[in-house]
């Protein structure tokens, strides 16, 4: 087996300075009950579309698919792929910063395994997962060529016959300079050699947030009208 490629940064460089503080920023700026009704909100329609891609790229039921996710934070993702049927041995995550990790680690179900690492340079074997995820990370590398190893990385580990799962802003935050979009052509660059099927999903937040603590039946209205989209959900396998 050929070995890991060393890390471009550790943990304690300056880019994961640099995202511990704007993770910092975003948590001391939340919202109160309004934004939570929202996320509500978004959360339930991206499970919807998420289950149904799996569904229609043969990725269910996840009983027997090894997953991974890469930045999993405070394990969101983890807990439900085990409600939605993963095995709890069956699904790692890796996260940069150590008190996400630690987070994570205390809200997943027992079996979960997640690990402190780098993106850029997993910790794991070539080939090992059958499914690898990635949620609102790849907007917060703004280096490039980070952007590319770790793109690099993740289809690295990932099996023949596997499959990446890709959900990211397709758009800029202009109140935000610690995040860039990703555009779908930055998307297919990042993944050569694969087929990327995409489309566009979630309502842009600052109109979730006025709409969903009105009625949540407005949003889902809303919510069809592509142009107010502002996320990317894509399958993304070798040709």
């Amino acid at each position: 087996m050929p070995p890991l490629p060393p890390p471009l940064n550790s943990p304690a460089d300056a880019e994961a300075r640099r995202l511990s503080a704007a993770y910092a920023a975003r948590a001391a700026t939340a919202r109160g009950s309004s934004a939570d009704v929202a996320h509500q909100c978004m959360l339930a329609e991206r499970e919807r579309r998420v289950l149904a891609l799996l569904g229609r790229e043969g990725m269910t039921p996840l009983a027997n698919v090894r997953v991974l996710e890469v930045g999993c934070g405070a394990g969101q993702w983890l807990r439900d792929l085990v409600r939605w049927g993963a095995r709890p041995e069956q699904v790692f995550g890796v996260e940069l910063l150590a008190d996400r990790v630690a987070d994570a680690r205390r809200s997943v179900a027992p079996g979960v395994t997640v690990q402190q690492g780098d993106l850029a340079a997993l910790p794991f074997a070539d080939a090992s997962f059958d499914l690898v995820l990635q949620s609102t990370v790849f907007t917060s590398i703004l280096d490039p060529e980070r952007r590319r190893r770790s793109a690099q990385e993740m289809r690295r580990v990932m099996r023949p016959g596997g499959m990446i799962l890709w959900y990211d802003f397709h758009v800029d935050n202009p109140r935000n300079p610690n995040v860039r979009k990703v555009t779908a052509s930055e998307l297919v660059a990042l993944f050569p050699g694969c087929a990327v099927r995409s489309e566009k999903i979630t309502l842009a937040p600052p109109l979730a947030r006025l709409v969903a603590p009105l009625s949540s039946h407005l949003y889902n209205i809303i919510t069809t009208l592509t142009p107010l989209r502002t996320h990317t959900l894509a399958a993304i396998r070798a040709r």
